[in-house]
């Protein structure tokens, strides 16, 4: 068990947060773009975003990749190397981000519920294939063995 790897780390959550962000850009700012658009129209809102806002949700989907990948590395030695470690990383990040984040404004009559769980749906699935894609470019260093002729002396 060697230590956690963070420039694979990052490599894979920016790989996380690439699939993230087509997903999101695709679900929210394509299929759903009315729902939001009237949304913010109701909150007195502008119902399209800027370019400054475009910006911020991608750095955010890259934060939420890099995140998710270091959930990854730090569960790894416990549950083993692979996709089924993966989509757990993923699974914990939709519960602790999406899901958890997603309750206030709807607790608030803000968001409109279903259009809510269409996000967390997607999202569920969005975190779990980032987890993998993620999860695929992140190698921990390897450890360094003694070698032979130390372990005689």
């Amino acid at each position: 068990m060697g230590n956690i790897n963070l420039g694979r780390v990052i490599l894979g959550g920016i790989v996380a947060g690439i699939v993230i962000n087509v997903f999101e850009g695709i679900l929210n700012g394509v299929v759903l773009a009315n729902q939001w658009a009237t949304v913010m129209t109701g909150l007195g809102k502008s119902g399209t975003m800027s370019i400054k806002q475009i910006i911020a949700f991608n750095v955010w989907g890259f934060a939420t990749g890099i995140l998710m990948v270091g959930v990854y590395a730090a569960i790894r030695p416990r549950l083993g190397a692979g996709p089924k470690t993966a989509v757990c990383a993923g699974l914990v990040i939709w519960a602790a981000t999406y899901a958890l984040g997603g309750a206030a404004p709807v607790f608030l009559h803000l968001i409109p519920v279903g259009l809510m769980a269409t996000t967390l749906a997607v999202g569920l699935v969005e975190t779990m294939v980032a987890g993998v894609a993620g999860a695929y470019f992140y190698k921990e260093d390897a450890v360094e063995l003694p070698k032979a002729s130390a372990m005689r002396a």
